[in-house]
């Protein structure tokens, strides 16, 4: 620790863990918890959407369009990166906390306007959907780099990694939630609205009910974030962005002495001497953040480009993949309403038995074996998985095989999760000094997201194109290409914030410089 330090960030970094520190998780992870809840619930609505809007005759189940299709997956991830783009940086203008309540209220706004629709066209129903995704996405985008930044400055150094990590592991329940909403909203109509299959009688297989399921199970979403709005706005502001950015360390000591139920004492001294020293203000654009922290940068954005392209990819093609190795029916041996059955009930029995156990293995295991390793070992093992599905395709797609397939397939899942999943989300908020950390974590985030994109676009031509085979080899190359980028990220375990981004080491050369100064004097 640098002996210059606050006491303020001190006693953060000494705390030992406390309630409010779960609640910190829990307020923090609900957007992460409307993020997946979104993202799951979005890929089970398609196909319904497909039926309901785009009937093509007696002889096969309507479908979207690809371009609908497209559009109506990647124009939230659109919104998401402007939102991490934007929020990111007016979280290191305005401060996390002013900030933090915009895009919550974003987020519920726009999830329950997602399920209403102006008109019964089917254009005009996409359109609204399309415009209502695109804002959601911005307030989720929003949602990256503020929660990350708030937990990170929150937590103690012995297992921010932890905290962090399980602030992201909120996705997982979003998963679970999405899921089980499906499951319950379909089985009920199901229940209330019997229907043959599609081929029994391709008009009556899709009632007019229907239309309700996908607005019920898309605006439930907005639920608990709205439950956690209340916590979120009591929540005081980061100390380390109160005294180390908004250079108030009054302010700082009397909220972390709330918070930490101890006395703190105010160093509004030592914060205006570290000011005029002004060695430690260099801009994102200044050749002192490149030498220092441009590498880091060019670590933490490039290996979740390349993750997102793999993960997403597999993430929102899950119901395709079942279908082309036979594990879910075909879609006109089934009603619309049981279709949606049938694809969730699959999706989240890969996600419970899976993906959040990768989440929490993460959780559990981070601050003892470290990012790096974590980080290593989950795209080393995403290859390795992506080309044992991909070279002998042709055998997993026999009879009989198909669960061998879907076992390979749910590895592939765990180890991105307990992986560079949640490593690629830690990272950038504990490297980065505190005035650029939020800007350069919604960057990172941004370049995730745009690999999402193609991971969504790419894969969906890329199937219709190359086949599902050649597809996964491509995957696989670029979860490689993932581990060696890797090695361009420090190591963050057991440091404190200060120590990691190089601000600790200018208190201690200011603090030595001077006392050298005073031996001078003495003498």
């Amino acid at each position: 620790m640098a002996k210059d330090q606050l006491h303020v960030l001190n006693a953060l970094d000494v705390a030992k863990t406390q309630w409010y520190h779960f609640t910190a998780i829990v307020i923090a992870g609900m957007g992460f918890f409307t993020d997946a809840y979104d993202l799951f619930c979005i890929s089970l609505v398609t196909k319904l959407l497909g039926r309901i809007y785009y009937y093509e005759g007696p002889t096969k189940p309507g479908s979207l369009p690809s371009n609908v299709s497209a559009a109506i997956n990647g124009v939230a991830f659109c919104g998401t990166l402007a939102g991490q783009l934007f929020f990111g940086w007016l979280g290191d203008k305005m401060g996390r906390k002013r900030v933090y309540g915009m895009t919550l209220m974003l987020m519920v706004i726009c999830s329950l306007a997602s399920g209403l629709s102006f008109g019964k066209e089917p254009k005009a129903v996409m359109a609204t959907l399309c415009f209502f995704r695109f804002w959601l996405g911005f307030g989720i985008g929003g949602d990256y780099p503020l929660s990350a930044t708030i937990m990170s400055e929150y937590a103690n150094k012995k297992t921010r990694g932890a905290f962090i990590a399980a602030v992201f592991a909120m996705q997982g329940f979003g998963i679970l939630a999405g899921g089980m909403v499906a499951i319950i909203v379909s089985s009920a109509f199901r229940a209330k609205y019997p229907a043959p299959a599609f081929q029994v009688d391709p008009v009556l297989s899709t009632v007019p009910q229907a239309d309700y399921v996908w607005r019920i199970i898309l605006m439930f979403g907005a639920l608990p974030a709205l439950l956690t709005y209340y916590w979120r706005m009591k929540m005081p502001e980061t100390a380390r962005y109160t005294a180390l950015v908004a250079k108030n360390a009054k302010q700082a000591a009397a909220d972390m002495s709330k918070v930490l139920q101890v006395e703190i004492q105010a160093e509004q001294d030592k914060i205006q001497h570290l000011e005029g020293q002004g060695r430690n203000d260099f801009g994102l654009f200044s050749t002192q953040f490149l030498h220092r922290h441009g590498l880091h940068l060019v670590g933490t954005a490039v290996t979740w480009f390349l993750l997102d392209i793999a993960y997403y990819s597999q993430n929102l093609f899950q119901k395709d993949i079942f279908s082309a190795i036979g594990w879910i029916a075909e879609a006109k041996t089934m009603s619309a309403i049981e279709e949606v059955y049938k694809i969730a009930r699959a999706q989240t029995l890969i996600a419970l038995c899976s993906t959040v156990p990768g989440y929490w293995f993460t959780v559990a295991l981070i601050d003892r074996i470290g990012r790096f390793a974590i980080q290593l070992m989950g795209f080393f093992f995403m290859t390795v998985f992506m080309f044992a599905l991909a070279i002998p395709y042709h055998h997993w797609t026999m009879k009989g095989n198909q669960i061998g397939f879907v076992v390979m397939y749910s590895f592939t899942f765990f180890f991105a999760n307990f992986g560079p999943n949640a490593t690629t989300f830690v990272v950038p908020a504990e490297i980065f000094p505190a005035r650029l950390r939020s800007t350069c974590h919604g960057i990172s985030a941004a370049a995730g997201k745009a690999g999402a994109m193609v991971g969504a676009f790419g894969f969906l031509y890329a199937q219709n194109g190359i086949g599902v085979r050649n597809t996964l080899i491509i995957l696989g190359v670029i979860n490689f290409l993932g581990m060696m980028f890797t090695f361009l990220v420090p190591e963050s375990k057991g440091k404190s914030l200060e120590e990691i981004s190089g601000e600790a080491e200018e208190e201690t050369t200011t603090a030595t410089r001077e006392s050298a100064l005073e031996a001078g004097l003495q003498v």
